[in-house]
Order: C-alpha cells, then structure tokens, then sequence
C-alpha cells in the first residue's frame, strides 16, 4: 500500500464521471435507444467519445467572466452539433432525453461493494465536474453510499481549479493531508497533489469502451495505485 499505511486519510473524496460510474457504456446504450434504429450501423463508440471530447473542450475553456454553465447545458449544448455532424437524426425531445443520460450513469460492477467497505472506515463524498443535482440523481440510481456531496458548481469553477478541492477540504473540516482524491484522471489527483492532498488513481481500462484509449499506467507517481473500489480498499485496509 506505500505510503497510504503511514498516513491513513480520513475521508476519501471520488471523481464521479469515468472513476465511479460507466459512462461510455451507459451513453452508448442511450444513443442506441434514441437514433439506433434509424443509424443502426452508426459507431456509438465513437459518438460517445466524441461527446465526451466536446464535453472537456467546454469545461476547459476560460471564462473570465466569471460566469458559470452547468454540465447539463454543456451536454445538451455540444450535442446538437455532433449529431448534425455525423447526420444522426433525432429531434428536439429526443435530444434532451439523451442529455439526461448523464444523469443516470450506472456504476462499475465494482463500485457499491467497494464503497460500502470503505464507508465504515472512512468519510466518502464526491468531487465532480457534474452538477450537483446530476450527482446526486446518479447516486440514487446506483445506490451509491457517499456520505456528502461535493461538486464544481458549489464553487463556479471546474476541477483541476483549486478551489473545487479547497471546497471540499472546508466542509469536511479537515486539511488536505487528511483526504485522499481518489480518480481514474491523472490531471484530477495531480491537481489535488499539489494542494497536498493524498492519491489514489483507479485504473479503468474501458472508461472510453477501447483498452487504447485509456491512461491505465501504474507508475508510482500516486500514493495508492489500484486496479478498481474492491483494491482500494485492500489496499486501505478495509
């Protein structure tokens, strides 16, 4: 376990989109529900790589300002043109149906099991790019057991800004020492590093439905490296 043994955090934060939850197989099944079978041969892989791309781009763009748009506006927003480019039909209602997918992402097989282990040992809350009411839907669909909810839009800023971790170092009451960022993202927890928070980085070889397209590479840089939830609390002792 390294150097997680010398100094056991005392509440454990997660990434929600990719770490906790599948979302390239839950959007993949969406999109296939609303436009499949007018593009039955249509890649929805690729769709929903795409979508997710569109995603980041959005989220990653400087806002100076000030202003804030929520993830659910940035889904439903960058939808409309990736449909009219890859000339997938589907109309206005159809459309927000399948931005609402994001709102509904099933976990990984592994994620309850492990977070109910870990929940007896340590304060679990989420860190999320995803809107607060995103989060919190997501978390009654998986029965997910957190026991707060923290999220960028608390703060109007997207994550690696420092203050969506500094956010959730002051409600928790705790210093960043005590708290493990816990994501499959590398930018996410090396964000965290440098405000000296612990690490975990969790391993999803299918977050983007192809082993070749995730960063899935242990190399020491993290406290803990651990393949799913059910290793990180092997790991930690849970």
């Amino acid at each position: 376990m390294g150097s997680a043994t010398a100094a056991r955090p005392k509440a454990l934060l997660f990434d929600v989109q990719g770490t906790a939850t599948d979302f390239h197989s839950t959007i993949r099944r969406a999109a296939e529900k609303a436009a499949g079978q007018r593009h039955p041969d249509h890649d929805w892989s690729a769709f929903v790589n795409a979508w997710r791309a569109a995603y980041f781009t959005e989220t990653s763009k400087p806002r100076p300002d000030g202003g804030w748009i929520s993830v659910a506006a940035v889904y439903r927003n960058t939808l409309d043109e990736i449909l009219e480019t890859r000339g997938i039909e589907l109309d206005s209602a159809g459309r927000d149906e399948l931005a609402r997918a994001w709102a509904r992402l099933d976990p990984w097989p592994d994620t309850v099991p492990g977070l109910r282990r870990m929940r007896a040992h340590f304060t679990l809350a989420t860190l999320s790019n995803a809107d607060v009411s995103a989060v919190v839907e997501i978390s009654r669909h998986g029965d997910l057991p957190w026991h707060a909810v923290f999220a960028a839009e608390m703060t109007g800023a997207f994550k690696p800004d420092p203050r969506t971790y500094g956010l959730a170092a002051r409600y928790l009451g705790l210093a960043p020492a005590d708290i493990m960022m816990v994501a499959s993202h590398k930018y996410d927890i090396r964000a965290a590093a440098a405000l000296g928070f612990r690490t975990a980085f969790i391993a999803r070889p299918l977050e983007y439905g192809d082993e070749t397209l995730a960063d899935t590479e242990f190399s020491g840089e993290f406290d803990i490296d651990a393949t799913d939830f059910l290793d990180l609390a092997d790991q930690l002792g849970c």
